[in-house]
């Protein structure tokens, strides 16, 4: 996608483009926005609204961990177009975005925590520490004053010894209901286990994965009885 006057900059008239549109090469979306056939439709969107994908709607571009799909698109923009029912945000950018219409990273993460629940947002957030993509000092830097105190409260929760969005969940959950949890507990004979609660329950999360794997199925069932033990 590209804005016609893009195309003309970079030496391709005005005829070509005419030419392109009717044999159905570029699509037109609107007066001055261009597309090729097959373009992404949240990016056409996006674009449509002159405006760029952030918060939950620009998490999955970003592989982050998300409760669940957007109910409705999250833009960020400013030029006070509306074409569809999405959720607007206007806060100044701290980054510049990407070429495609997608917030960049840092942007899509204060978003999040401006916009939506504090589980939601943690474990978007969670995800981006644990790999490195940011730090939390950064993001706490960028939400002063009392407007921004339930964000600080979600940052205030972040572990980064997650490696999944289920141990995330179990973690806040059981600490919510009142649980002492220390995670990523070594103990000799056993290993390193998820959760370690009241500093003698063992808490093991595991997926999917790892009980259709035979080996590690075996594993988990050798370490489960050394912890019985």
């Amino acid at each position: 996608m590209a804005p016609t006057s893009l195309l003309i900059a970079n030496g391709i008239g005005s005829p070509a483009i005419r030419t392109a549109i009717r044999n159905q090469r570029i699509l037109r979306l609107e007066r001055g926005l261009l597309a090729l056939p097959g373009a992404d439709p949240e990016f056409v969107a996006a674009r449509r609204s002159w405006a760029l994908l952030t918060c939950i709607s620009a998490g999955k571009r970003y592989g982050l961990w998300l409760l669940h799909e957007p109910a409705k698109p999250h833009y960020w923009h400013t030029n006070g177009r509306r074409t569809g029912n999405f959720v607007s945000h206007r806060a100044a950018l701290v980054q510049r975005p990407l070429d495609e219409p997608v917030a960049a990273l840092p942007d899509v993460l204060l978003h999040s925590l401006l916009c939506l629940p504090a589980l939601e947002s943690l474990v978007m957030v969670e995800c981006a520490v644990n790999r490195g993509d940011i730090e939390l000092s950064w993001l706490l830097g960028h939400l002063p004053g009392r407007r921004c105190g339930k964000a600080r409260n979600v940052l205030a929760k972040v572990d980064r010894g997650a490696d999944s969005l289920l141990e995330t969940l179990a973690r806040v959950l059981f600490r919510d209901a009142g649980i002492r949890v220390e995670t990523q507990v070594w103990i000799d004979g056993i290993g390193r286990v998820d959760f370690l609660l009241e500093g003698f329950l063992i808490v093991e999360l595991d997926g999917l994965a790892f009980h259709l794997d035979p080996r590690q199925f075996k594993k988990d069932r050798r370490r489960d009885n050394a912890a019985v033990l």
